[in-house]
């Protein structure tokens, strides 16, 4: 079982993702995988996340609805825009959004 797939199920919390990374840094966990792997994430999904760690909550969102972290990542900005009053407002709101590493 993966990070990703104990969030998921239930068995896990998002703030417990240290605690995998420090399984497996022990070898504790995760033979013979590399890190990405053993948290299941991709390569990509992982380079996001080491850079932004506040994209989990996207990356499990796209697991949960079985689409790409983009169609998810998407979702988010036009859910964002519909709740605006006008373009301007979605504009403000998602660049406020991205200053605080929401997106």
């Amino acid at each position: 079982m993966t990070f990703i797939s104990n969030c998921l199920a239930g068995e896990a919390f998002m703030n417990e993702i240290d605690d995998y990374i420090a399984q497996w840094h022990s070898g504790l966990a995760g033979k013979n995988q590399e890190l990405h792997e053993f948290l299941g994430m991709s390569w990509e999904e992982y380079s996001l996340w080491a850079t932004r760690p506040s994209i989990l909550a996207a990356i499990l969102n796209s697991k949960l609805r079985h689409i790409s972290l983009n169609e998810e990542l998407n979702f988010e900005r036009v859910a964002l825009a519909a709740r605006a009053k006008n373009n301007q407002e979605a504009a403000k709101m998602e660049e406020w959004l991205k200053r605080i590493g929401k997106i």
